[in-house]
């Protein structure tokens, strides 16, 4: 969702690489094009007001440092103070409550009953043991809805169908959960298209009758300078202490969660991210200052790893990497480990420069679907010998999956080339090693091969055409370096 604002962002930084040094002139043409493209970005205009401000008199005050451009100056700069803005650090749940109540309120349409379950499987799977309580009497179905996602992720529901009285309700729905020794409550609460009275008195005896550890609201990313009057609105009304973020995967200028927490003076404690239950990821100001400025966020990638994969099968992966035999049905298995983790596209994004590439055709996940239809055509033999996989073999297997005669054959040629460059150069390996020693597995290397793959690239392009994605470009060290002379001269050959 900041794929404009990064553009702008990235544009300033790169004017100023001619520049010596950061001067008057400079900073005021790069603190107007920062301000235009917050502005653009639905950023609060109060809110880009006082952003840039503090960023020109930062780098009026900047030392020089040598061999440190003024765009990376400001770079760093603007990061500090995008950190700042959004701050500093992540803010975690307050659990000093038996149980610990957690009361979610938003209008309409925010995503408010799925983030109460997305909180809810989050919270069991820190061991928090929670419970739900369907408090909205309002909306059709909404019970039937915080239900059925209970069921799917295996956590109680309260709930009194016989009953409007929403703070009994949600005071059973507490005694409940502390009869049963549940250490977490969390209470789905009806929402309005737009905030009236009568919402606000019963959120507002609500909350007196249960005393909530915390009172979150649930706002839709998409609403721009909207959800900042939205949110500013709940919390003097009821007195907020975080903020929950939705749908900061889909298309939305960003605006909200640069300007919320500046607005009211409470964190976003979680942002949603997908449609899948376990997409509600903690917001950590930093990473997201980070993924804005087109840096990646190369530890929550790490922490994906980590969740997803099986560290025996990473330690038995990165042994056939060393010994070069990686098979497709290795590369099956990491298709559908890269899918547990959100797909190649959400990966590619929290990798340096990443955006770029999950925009491009080649990394489209059809694309993959196409891979993986191809690979369950072959046989288990075919899949651990690819080299086998004659003509014959070719046109079975296209027959199989739908696919042409050439893209098996391309994809045939592209994992050979794959494999040979993995084991040669030993990037993946030390990818891997980083990530659980072997993490990521082969899953660096469908990036790479993927560009050969199918997509139409040009075959040498293959596995070198992504640096830190799987390519050599910027993971490849020489192991020996070349003797100089002492004036730093090759020595000739006599």
């Amino acid at each position: 969702m900041f794929e404009n604002l990064t553009d702008r962002l990235q544009h300033t930084f790169q004017k100023l690489r001619g520049h010596g040094t950061l001067t008057e002139s400079n900073i005021a043409d790069a603190v107007r094009e920062i301000r235009i493209a917050l502005l653009e970005a639905d950023v609060n205009h109060n809110v880009v007001k006082d952003f840039v401000e503090e960023v020109r008199t930062e780098c009026l005050g900047a030392e020089v440092v040598r061999g440190v451009s003024p765009g990376q100056q400001l770079v760093k700069i603007v990061h500090d103070k995008l950190v700042e803005l959004m701050g500093e650090s992540a803010e975690e749940l307050d659990f000093s409550k038996h149980p610990a109540v957690f009361m979610l309120v938003g209008l309409h349409g925010s995503g408010k009953t799925t983030t109460c379950a997305k909180l809810a499987a989050r919270l069991k799977k820190e061991g928090r043991r929670p419970m739900l309580v369907a408090a909205d009497v309002y909306r059709p179905a909404a019970v039937d809805q915080l239900e059925s996602l209970g069921a799917k992720i295996d956590v109680p529901v309260y709930s009194d169908r016989g009953s409007v009285d929403v703070p009994s309700i949600a005071k059973a729905g507490v005694e409940s959960a502390r009869a049963s020794g549940l250490r977490a409550v969390i209470i789905d609460t009806a929402g309005r298209l737009q905030i009236d009275d009568a919402m606000i008195m019963e959120l507002a005896r609500l909350r007196q009758t249960v005393a909530p550890s915390e009172t979150i609201l649930v706002a839709d990313a998409a609403l721009g300078q909207e959800a900042v009057s939205v949110a500013e609105s709940f919390h003097s009304a009821l007195g907020l202490t975080g903020i929950i973020l939705t749908k900061l995967d889909g298309d939305a200028r960003g605006g909200a969660a640069l300007s919320m927490r500046k607005i009211t003076g409470r964190p976003i404690k979680f942002v949603g991210i997908g449609e899948n239950i376990d997409d509600l990821d903690v917001f950590h100001p930093d990473r997201m200052a980070s993924r804005i400025l087109g840096m990646g966020d190369i530890v929550s990638l790490v922490e994906k790893v980590s969740d997803e994969v099986d560290e025996q099968e990473a330690e038995r992966l990165a042994a056939k990497l060393r010994k070069n035999t990686f098979d497709f049905e290795d590369f099956l298995s990491q298709i559908r480990q890269m899918r547990n983790m959100g797909g190649l596209e959400s990966i590619l994004k929290m990798l340096p420069g990443g955006a770029k590439l999950a925009d491009m055709p080649e990394m489209d996940e059809r694309q993959i679907s196409r891979m993986e239809a191809m690979i369950l055509s072959m046989t288990k033999n075919e899949r651990a010998k690819p080299d086998i996989i004659d003509f014959s073999r070719r046109k079975r297997i296209a027959r199989g999956s739908g696919a042409s005669l050439e893209d098996v054959g391309r994809l045939v040629k592209q994992f050979s080339m794959m494999r040979k460059m993995l084991g040669k150069r030993g990037m993946l390996g030390r990818l891997a090693g980083g990530l659980l020693g072997g993490g990521l597995g082969g899953l660096a290397g469908i990036g790479g091969g993927l560009g050969g793959g199918l997509g139409g690239l040009p075959p040498t392009a293959g596995a070198g055409a992504f640096p830190g994605v799987g390519g050599g470009g910027s993971n490849f060290t020489p192991s020996k370096k070349k003797k100089k002379h002492k004036h730093g001269k090759k020595k000739r050959k006599r």
